[in-house]
């Protein structure tokens, strides 16, 4: 076991990008994600750490950087939030493409209109399908663990994908947390130095990003696509080798109090954990109430799903985002994996959270009680934006 110190989230994250030995550094502050990058800064400027910080003029020129530094062979980080993301989304598919093993932590906000600065998973869902193996967090620990766990994914000669590391922001980002710290000498024999397949160099150039013919294109994405989904037995495998060394084991999804449950909630991020509390004072009313939690976003965890809902007569999915004029996103992706399945379960959608409004374990009673009733009644795949006032 290491040491359990207490530190703000962003920090911790800060702090594990430093373990890491990353090279380059590039980002442009937004809330909630400056406290990462402004620790960085420092930690660069005090000598800490051996990297090349860019504070540069914009998010689109923050993943620009990052592009060129790691083609070149340079470990690269940077983060965002929000508008942000919306600036830097256009980079985001030529980094996929070019199959670029950078680490992004996205602090999670809302997108505007109207302006909000508070948590949602909007920001994200806006770019889902931009071809990087995205994890959702719930707590400071899985951050900090999951920066070494992403390299040494994204980095692996069979995968060499780009990786996204989703956390609320506000709810995670600012808060101070237990965090336990991993010795450093583990962390180098966990994550070794990095090795690119193929990088730009004035000795032996390469073409990387070239322009492709509508006769060569569609290949193209079928590699990317097979080789993204292909990368779920390494992910599951460096998952494995993460918990052999240090007790924490984590899955694309995980279970609480699932296996006898007739109603299962379905939530990502940090509202899993005020879930668990709600399921755990409906147990103890005698109703069998259970969790699932998804940890893998992309590539999406198709089998573990099923094999999690399998016994279970009603899902109650809570999305964090809106997908206007159609359910939320992770419901669509949800019926999607479950259609045509031998058993499929009655999924119920709440859009909850939205703009940082908190969910507590209330709520989620309440969500249960009203997807039920409804589900008896015989709307068996109903939808709603909880909690909007009259």
């Amino acid at each position: 076991m290491g040491k359990r110190t207490g530190m703000e989230v962003s920090i911790a994250a800060a702090e594990a990008v430093k373990q890491a030995n990353v090279d380059v550094v590039s980002a442009y502050p937004i809330t909630p994600q400056t406290h990462i990058v402004e620790h960085l800064s420092d930690i660069v400027a005090n000598g800490e750490m051996d990297a090349e910080f860019f504070c540069v003029e914009s998010e689109h020129s923050a993943m620009s950087i990052c592009i060129g530094s790691e083609a070149a062979g340079a470990r690269s980080f940077t983060c965002t939030s929000a508008q942000g993301l919306a600036l830097m989304a256009e980079m985001t598919f030529i980094a996929s493409g070019l199959r670029l093993p950078i680490l992004m932590i996205i602090s999670n906000r809302t997108l505007s209109s109207p302006l909000s600065i508070w948590n949602d998973h909007s920001d994200t869902m806006m770019i889902r399908d931009c071809g990087w193996i995205q994890f959702f967090v719930e707590n400071g620990q899985e951050v900090y663990d999951h920066v070494f766990i992403s390299y040494r994914v994204g980095e692996d000669r069979s995968v060499l994908f780009p990786v996204i590391i989703n956390m609320d922001g506000f709810i995670l980002s600012h808060v101070i947390e237990p965090i336990e710290l991993i010795e450093q000498e583990k962390i180098d024999q966990f994550l070794p130095p990095y090795q690119p397949l193929h990088r730009l160099h004035p000795d032996q150039p390469v073409t990387m990003g070239a322009f492709a013919l509508p006769a060569i294109f569609a290949e193209t994405k079928k590699a990317q696509e097979v080789a993204l989904k292909s990368s779920m037995p390494k992910i599951l495998e460096i998952w494995k080798a993460f918990g052999d060394m240090t007790g924490r084991y984590y899955h694309p999804v995980e279970t609480y109090k699932a296996e006898d449950a007739d109603t299962l909630l379905v939530t990502m991020g940090s509202i899993g954990e005020t879930a668990s509390v709600a399921v755990d004072k409906m147990r103890e009313e005698g109703r069998l109430v259970g969790l699932v939690k998804l940890r893998l976003w992309r590539p999406f965890p198709f089998e573990e799903l099923k094999q999690a809902t399998r016994h279970a007569k009603n899902l109650v999915v809570i999305d964090r985002a809106l997908s206007v004029g159609a359910c939320g996103p992770v419901a669509s992706e949800v019926k999607a994996a479950l259609y045509g399945n031998d058993h499929r379960p009655s999924i119920y959608n709440f859009v909850a959270g939205i703009s940082g409004r908190d969910v507590a374990p209330p709520d989620f009673i309440k969500m249960v009680d009203k997807a039920e009733i409804e589900i008896e009644e015989g709307k068996m795949d109903g939808y709603e934006i909880y909690g909007v006032r009259e």
